[in-house]
């Protein structure tokens, strides 16, 4: 049996990979409950932007602002909008990134990204601000002390350039994608917004078209 990994690339701050969550969840179960073991299921942080504690400028708020409701008129997705006046947005998702591959560590990878695309989206919390992934991080269960000094950790900060580094490497067009990888070749999956099956139909034609080892 080849070594098969569907690679889910995203950003917790990413707006589409929120508007994708709920096709994402519904795959992965199908994935999980129709191949089982014949697949692993990985997520990869691709690092939509670097640390800064500069304000965001405003013609990008404008341009994410008109994003979310992009997002909200395709897809129904629930965003609110107070986060714009109740806090002071930046360009930096690095830090929610790191929050996530130490969440991984405690098996809690998936609980820190519901929790901040829900503080992010739902409740006007800033997962660029470093009290807010602690909040977090206490929420889904993880001992804050050593939650606050992985996030400067040095081995952190490397494995987050190492998966941003191999998410270029892999054949995506943004975030979120899916890539398949069977042994080493990659594979871009269709990711379809609104159903799942489109992404289990490729997936299936791949693995089906391999023959075994």
């Amino acid at each position: 049996m080849p070594n098969t990994t569907l690679y889910y690339i995203h950003d917790p701050m990413c707006s589409w990979c929120w508007g994708y969550r709920p096709t994402w969840d519904t795959l992965q179960a199908q994935l999980q409950q129709q191949l089982g073991q014949q697949l692993t299921i990985k997520y990869l942080v691709g690092g939509l932007a670097p640390d800064s504690d500069l304000p965001m400028p405003r013609p990008m708020q404008q341009m994410l602002q008109q994003t979310w409701q992009k997002i909200t008129q395709q897809l129904g997705t629930k965003f609110n909008h107070d986060f714009w006046h109740l806090c002071q947005p930046r360009r930096s998702t690095y830090p929610a990134c790191r929050a996530s591959i130490i969440a991984r560590q405690y098996g809690l990878e998936k609980q820190m990204i519901n929790a901040i695309q829900q503080a992010y989206y739902l409740n006007a919390k800033n997962p660029s601000d470093l009290d807010t992934l602690v909040a977090i991080a206490i929420q889904v269960g993880i001992p804050e002390a050593p939650f606050v000094e992985q996030l400067t950790a040095n081995d952190i900060d490397k494995q987050l350039l190492q998966e941003i580094n191999l998410a270029g490497q892999l054949p995506i067009q943004g975030f979120p994608s899916l890539v398949l990888m069977v042994d080493n070749n990659a594979y871009s999956i269709r990711l379809d917004y609104h159903q799942w099956q489109t992404s289990l139909a490729d997936i299936r034609t791949i693995l089906s078209n391999i023959k075994p080892c």
